[in-house]
């Protein structure tokens, strides 16, 4: 069904029929990632929850890679890489954001 579509199967095809612990909102900002052996970049978050978000990758993320995502003014937030498809991948975030960071996160990424 996905074949053609850049799905990393197995996990990312689960993880798509599974449930969300929590809502995720949509939004375009940048935050800065890095992962393990290289520097932080800036990247685009186009949702984010409690539990994770949703990111475009310069180069592609491989299925349970450990990141860092960073918002200005937090500290970095270990997460895994979830899914892929194409430079976009879902990260489970390591512990979940308390829902008043989350609003002050968003607002944050928003410029409020």
């Amino acid at each position: 069904m996905f074949e053609g579509y850049g799905w990393d199967k197995g996990a990312a095809f689960e993880r798509v029929q599974t449930p969300r612990r929590s809502a995720r909102v949509a939004i375009n900002a940048t935050v800065q990632l890095r992962r393990p052996g290289q520097y932080a970049y800036c990247a685009r978050v186009l949702d984010l929850s409690q539990h994770g978000c949703r990111l475009e990758f310069v180069e592609l993320p491989v299925l349970d890679e450990r990141v860092w995502v960073r918002v200005a003014g937090l500290e970095p937030i270990e997460a895994s890489v979830c899914w892929t498809l194409g430079h976009v991948a879902g990260l489970e975030f390591g512990k979940t954001i308390h829902p008043a960071v989350l609003d002050m996160v968003l607002a944050r990424l928003r410029g409020d």
